[in-house]
């Protein structure tokens, strides 16, 4: 299995990494957190370790640490983008058993 990005969440980290003006991909992660166990955790990729899995989708890596892996394996991460106000990042995790009423955690 593999957490792959859409081409609209691909070209946003390449946008945003592009500003930035480093970073080698996306790290993507789970943590213990809300009222159903484990929420996300986004952020830059500067740097690969050993141990991580290392995902391609259109020329985007997404980076996953080996205790995250479990959680999210098999996601497919699309970039929305409703309005000027609402856009962000939306998470298919096909191991999510259930979410919590405000939508920020999940179980699996």
């Amino acid at each position: 299995m593999a957490v792959t990005l859409t081409e609209a969440a691909a070209q946003r980290v390449k946008t945003m990494i592009a500003k930035r003006g480093s970073g080698v991909g996306l790290r993507v992660s789970t943590k213990v957190s809300g009222c159903a166990g484990f929420s996300y955790v986004v952020d830059y990729a500067d740097e690969i370790q050993d141990e991580d899995a290392v995902f391609e989708s259109f020329g985007v890596k997404v980076v996953v640490d080996p205790k995250s892996l479990p959680n999210i394996d098999g996601m497919e991460i699309d970039y929305v983008k409703e309005s000027l106000l609402n856009e962000g990042f939306d998470f298919r995790n096909p191991n999510v058993k259930e979410s919590c009423g405000c939508g920020e955690s999940f179980t699996v």
